[in-house]
């Protein structure tokens, strides 16, 4: 005798929640593109990250110059620079691993939580620094050190400039990774757009 619930099946004795779902071939093309999004955000983060840092470390002029590491506030714009340069070159792996193999490296809801919250405290970071490298800034023109090496305060504020555009482009994939976070919330156990 058949139960109730594999009459309501039409005669499949698997439970409702066993049974594959249907995946559409626009709804995978719409969360290839949507990745492909990301990947293209990342890799601006990363650019403009690693950039800030390469401008950072690379400014130091003659003996009579001033020097990067001679200031904490500079050092910092580096280090956070630094630090999202590398986790931005992770997270790209993982969206080509995701875009190429149709599979999260980490379980799905591991990752999922795992992008929202590192863009979140990276973007963060960066933006910190970014702020606290321009009031350091401010505070070398003000003290007449642009005028001995003007090339040093430029650089500087190059490599500055340089971590807030990361940050901007850090802040849309947070964006992204925020509604990927929602749309897994409301479908369960696979992102769909």
């Amino acid at each position: 005798m058949r139960s109730p619930q594999a009459i309501r099946n039409g005669g499949d004795n698997r439970s409702p929640t066993a049974q594959p779902r249907f995946h559409s071939t626009v709804a995978e093309h719409k969360l290839r593109r949507f990745n492909s999004l990301i990947l293209i955000f990342r890799l601006t983060t990363f650019s403009f990250s690693l950039t800030s840092s390469v401008f950072m470390v690379t400014n130091t002029r003659g003996t009579d110059s001033p020097r990067w590491y001679n200031y904490d506030t500079f050092r910092f714009v580096l280090a956070a620079n630094s630090i999202v340069a590398v986790y931005s070159l992770f997270e790209m792996g993982a969206s080509v691993w995701e875009i190429s193999r149709g599979a999260t490296i980490f379980p799905e809801v591991l990752q999922v939580w795992f992008d929202f919250g590192h863009d979140q405290v990276f973007a963060y970071l960066l933006l910190s620094a970014s702020a606290a490298g321009t009031s350091m800034a401010r505070t070398v023109r003000d003290m007449d050190t642009c005028t001995a090496s003007n090339a040093f305060c430029v650089q500087s504020d190059i490599a500055i400039a340089l971590g807030y555009v990361a940050f901007l482009f850090l802040g849309f994939t947070s964006l992204l990774s925020g509604f990927r976070v929602v749309c897994f919330i409301i479908n369960g156990s696979r992102f769909h757009l």
